[in-house]
């Protein structure tokens, strides 16, 4: 059963902890786990040390914008900008080739939106949705929630999960080697999205564990992701 981690790395947007994001590199070079990081631009250009490490690390970059905006309330030229430049800032700094062509939307925020989806498509880039949510932004969450949300959201699944989580909150850190040791004795391989199979092809669609914009979290959804 293979499990892509998904991980948004970008300014923390709620009070918590300095250092978390290289806490969380730290639990997966431990435990010998590649992920997916979706990369801030404005957070790579202030932590450029932690970008390259990312690279170095084995893990796959993503674009997630440079400013996290939602990308419906922008125009075309609007999100070309800011996708364009999150690539001119990270791509030196990680030491990569190219970003193209993962991609995820701040707060998943136009990831059905046709007219969002053609501007990515016009640079290279295709939205990556997740499958698995476990809220672990919310300021309630509890290691116990986070990894229970996502085990059990991973077996609902099944094959090629793609679990969502972020880099600054406080909860992540605590829950991440629990997390990766539980899902290991259910039969977990983790691996990048690059290789799961084509999802936009036809695939299995996502579930996103009750992440829909009209779940009981209100706005949100919208506003932390």
């Amino acid at each position: 059963m293979r499990v892509a981690l998904t991980i948004d790395i970008e300014e923390r947007s709620r009070p918590a902890g300095t250092g978390n994001a290289e806490r969380q590199l730290d639990v997966l070079a431990r435990e010998g786990v590649r992920a997916t990081f979706f990369v801030q631009g404005r957070w790579a250009s202030a932590w450029p040390r932690l970008a390259r490490r990312l690279h170095d690390d084995g893990h796959l970059l993503g674009n997630h914008t440079y400013h996290h905006v939602p990308l419906t309330l922008m125009t075309d030229d609007g999100i070309r900008h800011t996708v364009g430049r999150a690539e001119e800032v990270i791509v030196p700094r990680a030491g990569v080739e190219t970003l193209r062509p993962w991609f995820r939307c701040p707060y998943g925020d136009g990831e059905d939106d046709e007219r969002v989806l053609a501007a990515l498509a016009g640079l290279g880039y295709r939205n990556v949705p997740w499958d698995v949510d476990p809220k672990d932004w919310r300021p309630d969450r509890t290691v116990e929630e986070v990894v229970g949300a996502v085990v059990d959201g991973v077996q609902a699944y099944g094959d090629a999960a793609k679990v969502l989580l972020h880099s600054w909150p406080d909860v992540t850190v605590g829950a991440l080697p629990l997390l990766v040791e539980d899902l290991r004795a259910v039969g977990a391989e983790f691996v990048t999205v690059a290789e799961l199979p084509p999802w936009w092809a036809g695939g299995r669609p996502g579930d996103t564990s009750g992440s829909s914009p009209g779940d009981d979290d209100g706005d949100d959804w919208r506003r932390e992701r």
